[in-house]
């Protein structure tokens, strides 16, 4: 393993233990107040943990009685500000880290250098960040980031600040520039999931509650901010015979690939757009049925999101207005057997 940490932080709710593979980007995802940002603050040395060790390349980063500074962890930490030096030009920024570590002049110019090309920034080497849109910004802090040669760079969400035209950019120039690096980027955005990293990690509450392969954990995941990232409902509890048996007393029907062990932890994921609404409990073919209490309407044009807690089906607005939908109304959901999908925990 490239890194192996843990960090304990009682006053924080952090009991975190994460281990990343050499070349192995991991996306780091949560609600907010979840202890993303702080896991990377532990890793790059600007907060200690109370508990827990940590090292890098087989470098103690620190553990109860040892604590290694900032500069000298080898590691970089990319936030939403690009946070450049403003009297240096960008050349002169990205040059920061190599001259820092010792190298010449000319040498720490070269690599600069190199690493705007990289970005596709080797135009604004003689700018000031002053005269830098945010996209620009962004790029050339990521190009000083990388001119350091850090064994570990730490991405704080660096694509939240940016416009939606630019943010598509710079992703496609982390994707290049990550490649067989080892990396942990936090994002809020399932997009910069699905093409910046090999792994997914959700951390609720202080703690690692999912933990796979980026595709696996979003095509199947076992919490329900990982389920609501993905944007499927999820059920969890026990297999019984045709599907599950929810913690509440609901009997939910599934079409499985396999048999499944009764009486094992399971889970199970329909899709939003599976799920019919109803104002009468439905009749008829094979299907799930829920009594539920609309809490919630969103309307993406001709098409509305019905949330009932943490279930949510999605329709036409027209058929929305048909049902004289609001908040408060009690309705029905129902979704086929074989639109549902049960798998082990």
């Amino acid at each position: 393993m490239n890194l192996v940490a843990s960090a304990k932080i009682p006053t924080r709710n952090i009991d975190l233990r994460l281990s990343l593979s050499a070349g192995e980007t991991v996306a780091v995802m949560g609600p907010n107040g979840a202890g993303k940002s702080t896991l990377l603050a532990v890793l790059a040395g600007l907060i200690r943990p109370d508990h827990g060790s940590a090292s890098l390349n087989g470098k103690t980063l620190y553990d109860d009685g040892a604590w290694l500074p900032p500069h000298a962890r080898g590691i970089a930490l990319l936030a939403q500000d690009a946070l450049l030096f403003p009297h240096l030009s960008v050349l002169e920024n990205v040059a920061f880290g190599p001259r820092s570590a010792g190298a010449s002049r000319s040498a720490a110019r070269q690599a600069a250098n190199r690493w705007l090309q990289e970005v596709d920034a080797a135009d604004l080497a003689g700018h000031r960040p002053s005269r830098l849109s945010g996209g620009q910004a962004q790029r050339v802090a990521v190009a000083r980031a990388l001119a350091a040669e850090p064994a570990l760079l730490l991405l704080d969400e660096p694509l939240a600040a940016l416009d939606i035209s630019v943010a598509p950019v710079l992703r496609r120039t982390l994707r290049r520039v990550l490649e067989g690096r080892s990396a942990i980027i936090v994002t809020h955005d399932v997009v910069d999931a699905l093409l910046l990293a090999d792994r997914v990690v959700i951390i609720d509450g202080g703690r690692i509650v999912e933990d796979g392969p980026t595709r696996s954990v979003l095509e199947r995941p076992r919490s329900r901010f990982a389920a609501g990232l993905a944007g499927v409902n999820l059920l969890t509890g026990t297999t019984a015979a045709g599907g599950l048996h929810t913690s509440t007393g609901l009997q939910l029907a599934a079409l499985t690939e396999e048999d499944l062990p009764p009486g094992k932890d399971a889970a199970a994921v329909f899709s939003p757009r599976a799920v019919a609404v109803h104002r009468l409990r439905p009749t008829g073919s094979p299907r799930n049925v829920f009594s539920v209490t609309v809490t919630d309407l969103e309307q993406h044009g001709p098409r509305t999101t019905v949330r009932a807690g943490h279930l949510s089906a999605e329709i036409t607005t027209a058929s929305a207005a048909d049902l004289d939908l609001l908040p408060g109304t009690g309705m029905y959901f129902s979704v086929k057997s074989a639109e549902v999908t049960v798998y082990l925990l």
